[in-house]
C-alpha cells in the first residue's frame, strides 16, 4: 500500500500559503495541500451536528471554539481520505509548522519504520513528560510511547489502521483533536512519539494561532486554569490505568 502527505491549510489564512507550499515540498513524501474546514465559515446547525457533550470520561470542561472543531474536522477529512485511499500510512503536517531538514529526515525514517506497529506517531515539538517507553532510535531522534501523550497536531504520522479506528470513534466529538488522539485510554491506540523531529511551530512567525480564545477577565482566566488544572489530573489517572497497549497496536 502507498504513502501520501497531507498539508492542511485554511485557504482564508493566506500569509500561510507560502509556508503551506515549503512544507510540501520539504516532507519527503508525494503529497498534496489539504483545504481545511474553517469552523468559522459553519452555522450554528453544522457545528452542533458534529459535537456532543461529555462523550468519555474525564469530562472536558470547556466549550469547543470554532476553530478547533473546523481543526478536528479537517483531520477526520484526512482520517477518511486514508481509507478510501487505501493507503498504507499517511503524514499530515500543518500550515504553521516548519522543518528542518536533517532531524526531520531521521525522525521520518524513524516514523516510516514503525507506523504500522504503532498506529500513531506524533512529530512532537517538544520532549515527553513522565514515563515513556523507548521504541528505537535514529541518530538523535528518539521513538517513545508516552504514558501521558503530548499534545499538538503539527505534524503526525498514522497507519490505515489507525485513521479507520479514530474516524469511528469521532461521529460526534467533544474535545480539540490533540486531546482526543491524547486518550488512549477511550481509544485503544496509544501515540507514540518523537523527538527532536525536526517539526517546529512557527505560528507566531507567521500570523498567529487561527484558533482565536477572545479577551476574559481576570476571574475568567483564574477560572479556566483551574479546570484545566483537574483536567489534566484526572488524565494524568486515566493514563495511567488505561489499558491501551503500551508498545503499539489496539487494544
Amino acid at each position: 500500500m502507498s504513502a501520501h502527505a497531507f498539508v492542511l491549510h485554511l485557504v482564508r489564512a493566506t500569509a500561510r500559503r507560502e509556508n503551506a507550499q515549503a512544507l510540501l515540498a520539504g516532507c519527503g513524501m508525494a503529497g498534496e495541500i489539504w483545504p481545511a474546514v474553517d469552523g468559522r465559515a459553519m452555522s450554528s446547525t453544522e457545528l452542533s451536528a458534529c459535537v456532543g457533550a461529555h462523550l468519555f470520561a474525564p469530562a472536558y470542561p470547556f466549550p469547543l471554539k470554532t476553530g478547533e472543531i473546523g481543526c478536528f474536522l479537517s483531520h477526520r477529512q484526512i482520517w477518511a481520505e486514508i481509507v478510501r485511499r487505501d493507503l498504507g500510512h499517511a503524514l499530515i503536517v500543518e500550515d504553521d509548522a516548519a522543518i528542518a531538514p536533517e532531524p526531520f529526515t531521521a525522525a521520518l525514517a524513524l516514523a516510516r519504520d514503525h507506523v504500522d506497529d504503532l498506529g500513531y506517531v506524533q512529530f512532537q515539538t517538544r520532549p515527553a513528560q513522565g514515563p515513556a517507553a523507548v521504541i528505537d532510535t535514529n541518530g538523535a531522534a528518539t521513538l517513545a510511547v508516552p504514558r501521558v501523550a503530548g499534545l499538538r497536531t503539527t505534524a503526525q504520522m498514522l497507519s490505515r489502521a489507525a485513521a479507520e479506528r479514530l474516524l469511528r470513534l469521532t461521529e460526534a466529538f467533544d474535545r480539540p483533536v490533540d486531546t482526543f488522539v491524547q486518550s488512549h485510554w477511550h481509544t485503544g491506540l496509544r501515540p507514540a512519539a518523537i523527538y527532536p523531529s525536526g517539526i517546529t511551530d512557527i505560528a507566531d512567525r507567521l500570523d498567529g494561532s487561527t484558533i482565536q480564545g477572545g479577551t476574559r477577565t481576570p476571574l475568567e482566566r483564574l477560572g479556566r486554569e483551574w479546570a484545566r488544572m483537574r483536567y489534566r489530573r484526572a488524565v494524568a489517572r486515566a493514563a495511567k490505568a488505561s489499558a491501551a497497549p503500551s508498545r503499539g497496536g489496539f487494544a
